[in-house]
């Protein structure tokens, strides 16, 4: 499932509490991302799902749901 492997990599990524990490969390305000952070999450999730994410793209993640409709929009990955 593309959200557990999402937000597998947001909590090693960002060392966020597991449970802060649902769908409708937003990525600054409830986990405390910063745009450092959004570089680094940026490359674990290009990595793990062998995917480029362009900056305007990037730049439209608000949410993890943002994150994950985004992956299974523009990956074969969506049973992961």
């Amino acid at each position: 499932m593309v959200f557990e492997k999402v937000k597998e990599i947001i909590v090693d990524t960002l060392n966020c509490e597991q449970d802060k990490v649902v769908m409708e969390a937003d990525l600054k305000e409830d986990i405390g991302a910063d745009s450092l952070d959004a570089v680094e999450l940026n490359i674990a999730l290009e990595e793990a799902f062998s995917i480029a994410i362009p900056d305007e793209d990037l730049a439209g993640f608000h949410t993890v749901a943002d994150i994950v409709t985004y992956i299974q929009s523009n990956t074969d990955n969506t049973n992961e």
